[in-house]
């Protein structure tokens, strides 16, 4: 089923949360904050609409990093629908996708009900007082390639929350295929 995010709920406050992380570590919010602010992306190992915006999604993550911004991957789906989603694909996948940024299992879902996670990918772009400014898409590509002109909108947005601490007005939902709830 495809999904849409709703609009930004601006200065939301970001819930804690401590989650394993492929990488063998758990991490907390805390750990994952950047001096400049924080991204937390919802996404998973099979959907299409990730997969489709995975190259571009490392490219920018990499690029917010390098002015500041913490970043991590929550996978939330239930494995048992979707064993692409396993624990051990999630460490294949960031492996063979050198992803410079934890990526971490919330097999309970909590932490995806805590922050009303709805698809994948769903991105959630805080400032440096972990209050949610932007709640937006990626780019234009959907599951297609993007038009060489395309905004980066969440590299934009996130550039912007680094400049003034305020995302900006107008956001354009993400949308991807919806968290695979435990049934």
């Amino acid at each position: 089923m495809v999904v849409e995010t709703p609009i930004c709920d601006f200065g939301w406050k970001a819930p804690d949360f401590s989650l394993p992380a492929v990488d063998g570590k758990t991490y907390t919010l805390d750990d994952i904050k950047g001096e400049n602010g924080t991204l937390i992306v919802f996404m998973c190992n099979h959907c299409p609409y990730v997969l489709a915006i995975l190259d571009r999604l490392i490219h920018d993550i990499k690029g917010l990093q390098a002015q500041g911004i913490g970043v991590a991957a929550i996978n939330a789906n239930d494995p048992t629908q979707y064993s692409a989603d396993s624990f051990d694909n999630m460490i294949k996948m960031a492996q063979s996708n050198g992803f410079t940024f934890p990526y971490l299992f919330d097999e309970s879902q909590d932490v995806a009900h805590a922050y009303d996670a709805v698809c994948t990918p769903d991105f959630f772009g805080f400032n440096r007082a972990s209050e949610l400014q932007y709640r937006g898409r990626l780019d234009a590509s959907n599951r297609s390639t993007p038009p060489s002109n395309a905004n980066r909108e969440l590299f934009n947005a996130m550039t912007k929350v680094i400049e003034t601490g305020r995302g900006p007005q107008a956001q354009i939902a993400s949308m991807g295929c919806s968290i695979k709830w435990k049934l």
